[in-house]
């Protein structure tokens, strides 16, 4: 029976390792925004959710591709709020930093405070080597199944 749980779990962890991030988006925002006395999630009167909400930003949360639509959602954020703007950058490789030079030019121009922030996988990924990226990924995923497996028995 054992044996069945773990081989499950495994199987169902292939196609998240294989997917483009190793963590999804709130993973970084939790970490971030706990460690900066926030609210994650912070609801709106129109419904909307500010990923992070200080005692002076209002900040979205991005992997660095979306970068034009988190620079959109912090201003909006701020003007509800009476916050700052403030956008924080998940960079997941070098290749990222492309996205970070755009979104620093609008955040020049609008006085939004851009946070930098870079994974774990950062210097271990680039183009050339997708596998070291990937087994990272998997390591990550193996402790989070090995964890939530000690704790099913």
């Amino acid at each position: 029976m054992k044996k069945t749980v773990i081989l499950t779990a495994f199987v169902l962890l292939i196609p998240s390792v294989l997917a483009k991030h190793c963590h999804k988006e709130n993973y970084y925002q939790k970490i971030w925004c706990d460690k900066n006395s926030g609210i994650t999630e912070y609801i709106l009167p129109d419904k909307t959710r500010v990923d992070c909400l200080t005692k002076d930003y209002a900040l979205e949360f991005d992997f660095a591709h979306k970068w034009a639509e988190s620079v959109g959602q912090a201003l909006y954020y701020a003007k509800m709020t009476k916050k700052k703007p403030a956008v924080a950058l998940i960079m997941e490789s070098s290749n990222d930093e492309k996205y970070y030079n755009r979104v620093n030019i609008l955040a020049k121009e609008y006085n939004i405070t851009l946070f930098k922030i870079k994974t774990q996988e950062y210097d271990n990924y680039n183009n050339t080597d997708i596998f070291s990226y990937l087994v990272a990924c998997f390591k990550n995923y193996i402790k989070i199944a090995l964890i939530n497996l000690i704790d099913l028995i």
